[in-house]
């Protein structure tokens, strides 16, 4: 992505995140259920500044490395948005029951220390490769 944005400071987080519990999981400072964000980029000073604006709106950071980093917080890895959502319940037989509960669901805090082992777990694919099952 970097290559193809010369000149910018590109750095990727809420990749895992999606944007119900962007909202409902959003907490102050210290408070022991506040959830984390994986931050990856190759420029320490927009990381910090990303980091910055993730705390301002409610979320820890946790720096995950360089933009290649990134796959491991991509779809079919231990913390794409399922840690964040929770466990489907059972017996939502329609999409119209799936969608309400979706809607409905504040989700489930992700603290930092959590979102390192899930990063940690992920199974690391070559840049433009196909994506894995991640190992859970």
């Amino acid at each position: 992505m970097q290559r193809h944005l010369a000149g910018s400071r590109v750095v990727k987080t809420f990749a895992n995140l999606d944007f119900r519990r962007l909202f409902t999981l959003a907490r102050p400072a210290g408070v022991a259920d506040r959830s984390a964000q994986a931050v990856a980029g190759d420029d320490p000073a927009a990381k910090a500044q990303v980091i910055a604006f993730l705390d301002a709106i409610g979320y820890d950071a946790v720096d995950i490395g360089t933009l290649a980093d990134s796959r491991r917080i991509g779809p079919n890895t231990p913390l794409h948005v399922q840690p964040y959502l929770g466990a489907w319940p059972d017996g939502l037989s329609s999409a119209e029951e799936r969608g309400r509960w979706f809607f409905q669901a504040p989700g489930v805090p992700v603290p930092a220390s959590r979102v390192r082992q899930l990063v940690d777990a992920a199974v690391p694919v070559p840049a433009g490769g196909p994506t894995p099952a991640s190992a859970a």
